[in-house]
This record gives C-alpha cells, sequence and structure tokens, in this order.
C-alpha cells in the first residue's frame, strides 16, 4: 500500500462521517476532530500523486519560513501567489484602495464573470505594486506575525526575541534525546485582531531522534484537506529533510496530527474526483547543494525526481 492511503482514507472518512459546519469564511465544511497520519520518509517523499501539487510552490513557501520573512515580496518573486488574498484583502478594506469593491472577492471572483474580470485586474495591479514599490510592499504586502516571525523572532513580554528554529537545530545536534525539540507558532498574543493576516493553522512541530533518524510530528489545529493538507505534509517533510542533513541523520518518519480536519463543501467534487485516482510510487528528494546549513538553503539547492502525479485539480481558496 502506497503511503498516499493516508491522506486519501481521512478524505474518505471526512465525506462518510464529517459533521456539517459552519465556518470564518462563510463557505461551510465537512469536519470531524482530532487525526493522525504517518509517512515513512525513507520509502519516498509524501508529495501526493492523486493530482498534481506544485513542489516549487511548497519549496519556496517553506524557505521563506526559515528566513524568517513575513512579507509576500519574496513569494512573488518566486512567482508563488498562495498567500495572495490575505494581503489583497488588506489591501482592498483599507483607505488606501479607491478601485471597485471587492467584498467578498473569494466568492463573488467564482459566480460572476464580470467581477471576476475585476477581481483579477485589480491583483494584478497588487501584485505589480508589492514587486515595484518598497513602500508598498511594507504597507500590504507584510502579513503580520505569522509563521517566520514565530520561527526565527518570536518576541517576549520583556521585549526580547527567541529564536526558536535555530535553538531546535542545535539542540538536536547536543541532546537528541531532549524531549523538548519543540517550534511553537502558536502565540496568544499574536493572534489577535490586527496582528497578523491569519492565526497559524500549524501550531506546533516537535523532533524526535532515535536510531540516527529524524522524525517530525506536527500539530495542526485546523487543516483545510483539498488544498491546504497536502501542502503541509510536503512542507514539514522537506523540513524535516533539511534539518536531518545538518544534523547528519537520515529521515524517519513525519507523523501529522490534526484537530479540525475539514473539507469545504465547494471541494466535495473535487475530492470525489481525486479518489477515484490510483497513486503512484512517490517521488524521491534530492538535496543537491553542498550546504551545510538549512539557513543557506536555496531554491537551486532543493530537487525532485521521480515525480509523475496524475493531472491538478482546481478548486476556491477560502479567505
Amino acid at each position: 500500500m502506497y503511503g498516499e492511503y493516508a491522506y486519501l482514507n481521512l478524505c474518505k472518512e471526512v465525506l462518510e462521517n464529517g459533521t456539517k459546519k459552519e465556518d470564518r469564511t462563510g463557505t461551510g465544511t465537512y469536519s470531524l476532530f482530532g487525526h493522525q497520519m504517518r509517512f515513512d520518509l525513507s520509502k519516498g517523499f509524501p508529495l501526493l500523486t492523486t493530482k498534481k501539487v506544485p513542489f516549487r510552490l511548497i519549496a519556496s513557501e517553506l524557505l521563506w519560513f526559515i528566513k524568517g520573512d513575513t512579507n509576500i515580496q519574496y513569494l512573488l518573486q518566486h512567482n508563488n501567489n498562495i498567500w495572495n488574498e490575505w494581503a489583497f484583502k488588506n489591501w482592498v478594506e483599507s483607505d488606501a484602495y479607491h478601485g471597485p469593491d471587492m467584498t467578498d472577492f473569494g466568492l463573488r471572483s467564482l459566480e460572476d464573470e464580470g467581477f471576476r474580470a475585476q477581481y483579477e485586474q485589480q491583483m494584478s495591479n497588487f501584485k505589480q505594486l508589492v514587486l515595484t514599490d518598497d513602500e508598498f510592499a511594507k504597507r500590504f504586502g507584510d502579513l503580520g506575525n505569522v509563521y517566520g516571525k514565530q520561527w526565527r523572532n518570536w518576541e517576549t513580554a520583556r521585549g526580547e526575541t527567541i529564536d526558536q528554529l535555530q535553538q531546535v537545530v542545535e539542540a538536536i545536534k547536543i541532546n537528541p534525546d531532549s524531549r523538548r525539540l519543540i517550534v511553537s507558532a502558536w502565540n496568544p498574543e499574536d493572534v489577535q485582531p490586527g496582528r497578523s493576516a491569519l492565526p497559524p493553522c500549524h501550531v506546533l512541530f516537535q523532533f524526535y531522534v532515535v536510531n540516527g533518524k529524524l522524525s517530525c510530528q506536527l500539530y495542526q489545529r485546523s487543516g483545510d484537506i483539498f488544498l491546504g493538507v497536502p501542502f503541509n505534509i510536503a512542507s514539514y517533510a522537506l523540513l524535516t529533510h533539511l534539518i536531518a542533513h545538518e544534523c547528519n541523520l537520515e529521515v524517519g518518519e513525519f507523523i501529522h496530527t490534526l484537530g479540525d480536519a475539514h473539507i469545504y463543501s465547494n471541494h466535495i467534487t473535487q475530492v470525489t474526483t481525486q479518489l477515484e485516482r490510483t497513486p503512484m510510487e512517490f517521488p524521491v528528494l534530492s538535496l543537491t547543494s553542498d550546504q551545510k546549513s538549512i539557513f543557506d538553503f536555496e531554491m537551486e539547492d532543493v530537487k525532485l525526481e521521480g515525480y509523475d502525479p496524475h493531472p491538478s485539480i482546481k478548486a476556491p481558496v477560502a479567505v
């Protein structure tokens, strides 16, 4: 059985047993609470094959987190648009925006062709401004105290900062048997309105070393199973590989623990289509660089070999 069935079985369970719930976005979900998946990283890199998942977007987002960056300018420079909507929302709701009404742009762009053209034009304008105007990017491209900030520059009540990621990498080298190899993105102060564009969904991860292998367990409070979770699986698998590389360890397991695991009501057709497909073998990750530190890796240092997925399946993002 391919490792992908861990994910596909979650999809089936939510479709069959999930509870219909309302949510922040107004879209509605089918949800269950508490689920765990395990992926043996020595048996291939867990990038889903029942639909094409864009690995380059996952890699550039992870490097963005690792750098401690919170501004989408870096992502746009790497043709990565996955955080655009949250920054765009800040702009169109501000006094600086003077274009057509963009209220509920996510849903309206799906239902109204005329509005979709307006939305796409405004989004194009927004991206160009972020890329070319550093002052605009500083004001509207920054997402606040999201993952990169918490991982690399956690602020204490005394005004000090903690580089959690650097500390955990060093701790793995010095004391691999520690039970405190933890990085937290959930800062109760920073999840208050106005402090970050989106409170972190993947809130805490912990490393575990045994028999020369590094494993990682993620706790994710909220998981968009169709769009988000495939990214999260691959992202933390890649993070585990990078840290294992620096610490001269082999890779063990990635364990993904979910709180509210949900399928959006407008993703049901897409999930059903995906479940009709037969998984392929997972690809192989290759770190082609001589870089010793995870903080020195760039996009060209990370390669994927043997990825042969089914075609992509498009679905709307709930913002």
